[in-house]
C-alpha cells in the first residue's frame, strides 16, 4: 500500500491534548536551535504539530519499527518541508544516528522504558548532541522516591501489571545520569495532569 492510498491515522488523545501545553513551553527554549530528533515519536502526532508551529526546525523522528507506518500516515498528511521520516531506534538496541542535533525530545516515554533502557539514553547522549544542545523530557517523574500524585501511583501499578520493567523513574536518579552524560538541569516545568518537562543542556 502506497501512503497515497491512506485514508487513517493511528491517534493518541493525549498527545492531542497535550500538544499545545508542551508546545507553549518548549518554544521559546527551541528558538535558536536548528535540528531536533525526537525519541518514540509514538503516533506522529506531537512532530507535525511542532514541525508545524516551529518551521525553523528540522524535526527528526524515530521509533520502533512497528510505530514507522503511523508516523508517515501523519508526516505525509501534513506535506511539511521540515518533519523527516522515522528512523528505527529501540535506545538499547538499535545503532544510533552519526550526525548531530541541537536539541532531543522525548515525551511520555520513560515510564514506558525500563531502568536499563534511560541509562542507555542518556549515555548515548554526549555523541549525538551539539555544543550546549539540550535535552527536553516530558512525562511523569518521582521526586525523592515518592508519587506526586494518587492518579500517578495508581498509572505506576497499571504500567507494571503490563511489563514489570517499566514504571514512573525518579527524577534525582534521571539527573545524575544526565550529570554523568555531561549534562546540567537548566529547568523543571510543572505541567498539567502531574506532568513535568525536564530540561537538560550539554555542558
Amino acid at each position: 500500500m502506497s501512503l497515497n492510498t491512506i485514508q487513517s491515522k493511528p491517534f493518541s488523545s493525549s498527545s492531542e491534548e497535550n500538544k499545545h501545553v508542551i508546545l507553549d513551553s518548549i518554544q521559546p527554549l527551541l528558538k535558536d536551535s536548528k535540528s531536533v530528533l525526537e525519541i518514540a515519536s509514538g503516533t506522529g502526532q506531537h512532530a507535525v504539530f511542532f514541525a508545524k508551529n516551529m518551521p525553523h526546525l528540522i524535526w527528526h523522528t524515530s521509533d520502533l519499527l512497528q510505530s514507522h507506518e503511523g508516523i508517515d500516515r501523519w508526516i505525509f498528511e501534513a506535506q511539511l518541508d521540515n518533519v523527516v521520516r522515522p528512523i528505527t531506534l529501540n535506545v538499547s538496541e538499535d545503532t544510533w544516528p552519526t550526525e548531530t542535533y541541537d536539541a532531543i525530545f522525548s515525551a511520555n516515554s520513560f515510564h514506558i522504558m525500563s531502568k536499563e533502557n534511560v541509562a542507555d539514553f542518556f549515555s548515548k547522549l554526549p555523541a549525538i548532541l551539539n555544543s550546549t544542545g539540550l535535552v527536553i523530557i516530558y512525562g511523569p517523574f518521582n521526586y525523592h522516591g515518592n508519587f506526586t500524585s494518587e492518579s500517578n501511583a495508581r498509572f505506576n501499578d497499571w504500567l507494571k501489571s503490563n511489563n514489570s520493567q517499566s514504571g514512573i523513574k525518579d527524577f534525582e536518579w534521571c539527573n545524575e545520569l544526565a550529570n554523568k552524560a555531561g549534562l546540567v538541569l537548566i529547568d523543571d516545568i510543572e505541567m498539567p495532569q502531574n506532568n513535568r518537562i525536564l530540561v537538560w543542556q550539554k555542558s
